[in-house]
């Protein structure tokens, strides 16, 4: 009598554990193999210093840029950091009025659609328009001092907030809003328990671009009187062709902006754990 074999039990594969080492020890190495190509580049003078200075040179730049010489600080008299703080400090306070007004917008666009009708188009048009299209108007309007810079960050940042809250209310699941209304939750209970909760990772999602768009036109609002400011300092080395303390301003924002990008999704990450993004 033939003798059936016993099943194969095959041992489940354990999981790999996450190494959380591996994505900055992979950035640090690309940092390094750029850094080198830069400086092999740079010493094999393929372009003229003044087109691509080497990496010792905007190093040099940076520390001039944060100590004083001749009792004058930095570059244009003022820190990198004071630069900097200048042109954050116009960043906030368009996004702050982009997100006052645009996340209320955009509930009322997705609720009431006679005024979505309406105003959705304006919407549209001012996320179409360049920065420069309509700068010169807010000088004129508002002057050259900081009021035109912020309003041009705010009409800047505006569109994508509202529209983006404008996506997220749409997508609420219709059961949720009925589940609601059938527990007595009136109109404004709705909208502040159920709706705005809904919509926090489309809202984040669309300050996270918004602060995008900002950081790509501080350079463009601080042509005019943008100094002390990183965007300004940024166009004044045009004059006398410091390519070197462009790099500088260029890195400051762009680790600026991935910094601030870091803490918003920190933010989500701690408001809606359960959304899965990262």
């Amino acid at each position: 009598m033939a003798v059936l074999d016993e099943p194969v039990t095959v041992a489940p594969r354990q999981a790999r554990r996450p190494r959380p080492w591996k994505r900055p020890l992979s950035v640090l190495l690309s940092i390094v193999v750029l850094l080198a190509v830069w400086w092999a580049v740079a010493a094999a003078e393929v372009w003229d210093p003044i087109f691509l200075p080497s990496p010792g040179r905007v190093w040099d730049a940076f520390v001039y840029s944060v100590t004083s010489h001749n009792g004058m600080p930095g570059y244009q008299g003022y820190y990198l950091w004071e630069h900097l703080w200048a042109s954050l400090w116009r960043i906030l306070r368009g996004l702050f009025w982009a997100i006052l007004f645009g996340v209320p917008l955009g509930v009322v666009l997705a609720t009431v659609p006679p005024i979505r009708v309406v105003v959705e188009p304006y919407v549209d048009f001012l996320r179409a328009l360049p920065p420069l299209a309509y700068f010169s108007l807010l000088i004129i309007w508002f002057g050259i001092e900081d009021s035109s810079k912020v309003w041009l960050l705010f009409i800047a940042s505006f569109p994508p907030i509202t529209l983006a809250t404008l996506a997220g209310v749409r997508r609420i699941p219709g059961e949720y809003l009925e589940s609601a209304r059938s527990l007595g939750a009136g109109r404004l209970q709705l909208v502040l328990h159920t709706v705005l909760p809904s919509t926090i990772p489309d809202v984040l999602t669309g300050i996270r671009i918004a602060m995008g768009f900002a950081w790509t036109t501080i350079v463009a609002a601080e042509t005019s009187n943008g100094i002390p400011g990183i965007g300004g300092l940024a166009w004044a080395t045009k004059k006398e062709l410091l390519t070197d303390v462009a790099i500088v301003c260029v890195i400051t924002i762009g680790l600026t902006a991935l910094a601030l990008d870091a803490i918003l999704r920190l933010l989500e990450r701690a408001l809606v754990p359960w959304s899965g993004r990262t």
